[in-house]
């Protein structure tokens, strides 16, 4: 499968999600999930078994931590981040609030200037990766295929 191709697929399993409300640290599709839990579930997936899980995890738990926990998991799972200038669609995508603190947010890029994620206020919803985002782009990883 070309990567264009399997982009596409990984962002038809996360536009499957929109709608779902958001529940912190659930990963269920159409009952609740948090943005990790959105990842994982398409992980599931497009991968065909389960990501690790993360253990209780309190709504600041990036705050708290000196362990950048999102970063590492990336990096365990998908191998080295790529170069932002060569992100594309069906991507994961990491956030942080500010330099200097562990990343907290992750989402899927659905195409070069939007992404989809889940968050207090929406649930599970596509948004456009405008300036205020996109500043915000920690790390980029690509999906591994199934094994």
């Amino acid at each position: 499968m070309s990567g264009g191709e399997h982009g596409a697929r990984v962002v038809a399993a996360a536009r499957a999600w929109i709608g779902t409300p958001y529940r912190h640290q659930g990963a269920r599709k159409g009952v609740g999930c948090d943005c990790l839990g959105l990842v994982r579930g398409v992980w599931a997936e497009i991968v065909g078994q389960e990501a690790e899980q993360p253990g209780a995890y309190a709504p600041d738990w990036a705050e708290r931590g000196r362990t950048d926990r999102l970063m590492l998991a990336a990096r365990r799972h998908c191998g080295p981040a790529i170069p932002v200038s060569e992100a594309m669609a069906g991507d994961i995508v990491l956030f942080r609030w500010r330099a200097g603190v562990s990343a907290k947010h992750a989402g899927i890029l659905s195409g070069p200037d939007h992404f989809i994620h889940a968050y207090e206020a929406a649930g599970v919803t596509e948004s456009a990766l405008v300036p205020a985002w996109r500043r915000r782009i920690a790390a980029v990883h690509r999906f591994p295929s199934q094994p």
